[in-house]
């Protein structure tokens, strides 16, 4: 392949991946070309792209695109990028259910400035996303509010009971008499 080429398919890959802050890095190889769509169909309809790279050229990418930490990930064998969708637990998580059927290995992740190896991409699917902390935080701050209302409001309903107590007692005295 010629420098010209070289430097096109390096433009290219480095307007794909201007303004990408996390990513997952993928070895789908001995993949056929019907799992292989069906991978990009499933992902597809997630909002997830995947783009098979050449690692000298996503080295070069990287390095102008100033993610030098993602350069490491890009070191040897067949590497697939796939960005995309709500975050990157998501995508972790999307793809772990789907190398089940298909045969897909992580390689390792990109995340705002930091490169995860193979093991703490993997271990990205045990965590939980961003919808489900925003959850956690939400209830956790609604807890203490909880507490606090039913704290107040007891009184009230204890001196409700003590009045109906003695509403009820002087009912019965009334009927008796």
């Amino acid at each position: 392949m010629s420098k010209q080429v070289k430097q096109l398919l390096t433009n290219e890959l480095q307007s794909k991946f201007d303004g990408i802050k996390e990513f997952l890095v993928l070895d789908i190889t001995g993949i056929d070309g019907i799992a292989n769509n069906q991978l990009r169909e499933k992902l597809r309809e997630k909002k997830v792209k995947i783009t098979m790279v050449r690692n000298a050229m996503m080295r070069h990418a990287m390095k102008s695109l100033n993610m030098t930490a993602a350069m490491d990930l890009f070191v040897a064998g067949s590497c697939t990028v796939a960005s995309g969708g709500d975050s990157i637990v998501d995508l972790a998580k999307e793809l772990d259910a789907i190398s089940k059927a298909i045969p897909i290995k992580f390689k390792g992740a990109y995340i705002e400035g930091t490169a995860l190896d193979e093991k703490a991409a993997k271990g990205l699917v045990n965590m939980k996303s961003r919808a489900e902390l925003q959850g956690d935080v939400i209830m956790l701050a609604n807890s203490p509010a909880k507490r606090l209302a039913s704290a107040i409001g007891a009184p009230a309903g204890i001196i409700a009971g003590c009045i109906k107590t003695l509403a009820d007692k002087e009912e019965t005295a009334a009927a008796a008499a």
